[in-house]
């Protein structure tokens, strides 16, 4: 339990705040040169945070087994539909020939 705390603590002060920032624009200096992706990656994490916290607060929370199990499957679904546009930007600037 206490490493759900700490996981969950950890999500919260690093992935939280950066994932809201590149969802709204703002990029990273390492990631400027590929602008069109910024949002889609922001996007991305904040679907990650969002799988890290439908798993862990039931299981902080002392849920049933049955709710944990499907809330963690939420979070699957989630977190690869988060991923699939961060995917496909990725994808579409490869395309374009620009890396």
């Amino acid at each position: 339990m206490l490493w759900q705390w700490i996981g969950l603590t950890v999500f919260t002060l690093t992935v939280l705040p950066a994932g809201l920032a590149m969802a709204g624009g703002w990029a990273p200096a390492r990631l400027r040169a590929r602008q069109t992706q910024v949002r889609a990656r922001g996007w991305a994490l904040l679907a990650l945070y969002a799988a890290a916290a439908l798993n862990a607060i039931p299981r902080l929370a002392g849920a049933s087994p049955e709710v944990s199990l499907a809330l963690t499957a939420a979070a699957g679904i989630v977190a690869v539909a988060g991923c699939l546009p961060a995917a496909a930007a990725s994808l579409a600037t490869f395309r374009d020939g620009a890396r």
